[in-house]
C-alpha cells in the first residue's frame, strides 16, 4: 500500500510509505499484528516468535522556513573644514551632539552606537570627520530617525544606505524552529499512519536529525534603487530539517462506546 505525497504546511513537505520490511529504502516502516495462533505454531516450529521485537513504526519529516534580517546596521558621517582647529572641532561637535540626544530619544541604547573621530591637517586649514556607527533592531525606528537627521541638518550630514544582516541568536533560533517543524511533521505522519492500519501511536523511541541546509535568497545585484523591502527580501535565510523518528505502536485503537 502506497500513500501519495502529502503536505501538511505551506513551507514543509512530508512523505510516508508503507513497504515490505525487506526493503531498506523505505521512509515509513510498521511492524503489524499477526493473525491469532501464528504464535504457537512458531513455538510449535521451533521458530522465535517475531512478537519478542517491539512494534514500531519507522517515519522520516522535512520542513522548511524563512527568516528575515533582525538587525541593520547605519553609518552616519560628519565633517567640518576650518582655519583653526577649534572652529573645525566646535562645528562637528555642535552636530554629533544632535545626533546622539536624537538617538536617545528614540530609544537607541548606547551600546549600539559607536562613534569614531578623526583629526586631519590639510594645507592652511583642519578637517574633522566623525562616523557614527548605529545598530537598529526596529528598522521603522531606523527610518524615522534617518529622515528627521536629513530634515535637520541637510547636506551637513551623510547617511549610508543600510545594511541587513543576521545576529547569531536569529540563525540559532531559526534552525531550532525548522527542526523541531520536521519532528512534528514526522509524528503526524506517524499517527496518520497508525490510525490508517488500526493501531495506537505510543512515545518516540528516536528522533535523528540527518540533514540540516542553510541558504541565503537570490540576491538582486542592481543595489541601486532598491527599497527598504527589497533589501530585506535579499538578505532573508532560509532553513530546511530532515529527520528521522521511530515511535512505538501501543496496539489497536479503543473505540468508546456511546450510551443513551
Amino acid at each position: 500500500m502506497v500513500m501519495t505525497p502529502v503536505q501538511l504546511l505551506p513551507v514543509s513537505r512530508v512523505f510516508a510509505a508503507l513497504c515490505p520490511r525487506e526493503s531498506n529504502e523505505t521512509e515509513t516502516e510498521v511492524d503489524l499484528p499477526r493473525p491469532r495462533g501464528m504464535e504457537e505454531q512458531e513455538n510449535r516450529s521451533g521458530v522465535t516468535p517475531r512478537s519478542a521485537a517491539p512494534r514500531e513504526v519507522h517515519v522520516s519529516g522535512v520542513a522548511e522556513l524563512s527568516a528575515a534580517p533582525d538587525r541593520a546596521r547605519v553609518s552616519v558621517c560628519l565633517s567640518s573644514c576650518k582655519e583653526t582647529a577649534n572652529d573645525a572641532k566646535s562645528s562637528v561637535n555642535r552636530r554629533l551632539e544632535y545626533i546622539l540626544q536624537s538617538m536617545r530619544q528614540h530609544g537607541v541604547q548606547e551600546e549600539n552606537l559607536t562613534v569614531t573621530k578623526t583629526f586631519r591637517r590639510r594645507e592652511n586649514a583642519y578637517n574633522m570627520e566623525v562616523e557614527i556607527c548605529v545598530i537598529f533592531e526596529d528598522f521603522e525606528k531606523m527610518q524615522t530617525i534617518s529622515n528627521l537627521l536629513v530634515e535637520k541638518l541637510d547636506i551637513s550630514v551623510t547617511i549610508s544606505p543600510p545594511h541587513f544582516y543576521h545576529s547569531p541568536e536569529s540563525v540559532e533560533a531559526l534552525r531550532r524552529r525548522v527542526c523541531l517543524a520536521a519532528v512534528g511533521n514526522a509524528r503526524r505522519k506517524a499517527q496518520e499512519v497508525c490510525r490508517l492500519v488500526g493501531q495506537t501511536l505510543g512515545k518516540p523511541l528516536l528522533i535523528r536529525e540527518d540533514e540540516m541546509k542553510e541558504w541565503e535568497c537570490q540576491a538582486d545585484h542592481q543595489h541601486d534603487g532598491l527599497s527598504i523591502q527589497q533589501k530585506i527580501k535579499n538578505t532573508t535565510i532560509s532553513a530546511a530539517s530532515k529527520i528521522f523518528a521511530t515511535f512505538e505502536i501501543k496496539g489497536k485503537e479503543k473505540h468508546k462506546k456511546m450510551f443513551n
